[in-house]
């Protein structure tokens, strides 16, 4: 079904999936933070310099364990990989395939990579380089409400 047969929907994915949330060990909490205030961190270790993600205990470079924090970056990156998803990985998805993941470089944060989906037809062409800027999906009607990082063609 082409894009523009599609029903409008609110969200980019159909709702019925699990909604993400900083696990007890709380590594991802302060990145969920700033996603509600349309923000996008990455962890940066102070003893390296270096940006790194996911969010871990350590500093994968160095190996310190003191260093990391988060540092607001620019949401702004390139597509360096990305796939069209047909099947559903989860019930909730029947109705939304095909959906884009992409995996998008941050320059501003030492070219880390991030997955998120591409917004726009779900068909449309992908090209390898394409500038992308994050749109931050809330969803306020969850309990707790979070907001997702989505991607778009700039």
């Amino acid at each position: 079904m082409a894009a523009s047969q599609r029903p409008e929907r609110k969200y980019y994915l159909p709702v019925g999936l699990p909604a993400p949330a900083p696990h007890i060990d709380g590594l991802g909490k302060e990145f969920w933070e700033a996603t509600r205030r349309h923000e996008l961190l990455v962890q940066f270790c102070g003893a390296c310099e270096n940006y790194q993600w996911g969010p871990e205990f350590l500093c994968h470079h160095c190996h310190d364990w003191d260093s990391l924090s988060y540092r607001r970056v620019e949401p702004r990156g390139r597509i360096y990989s990305w796939e069209r998803n047909w099947y559903p990985a989860h019930p909730a998805l029947q109705t939304g395939v095909p959906y884009l993941v992409v995996l998008v470089e941050l320059p501003g944060a030492g070219n880390v990579r991030m997955v998120g989906n591409l917004l726009g037809d779900p068909e449309q062409e992908v090209v390898i380089g394409t500038d992308v800027e994050a749109v931050f999906e809330d969803h306020d009607d969850h309990d707790p409400q979070f907001t997702l990082v989505q991607w778009r063609v700039v």
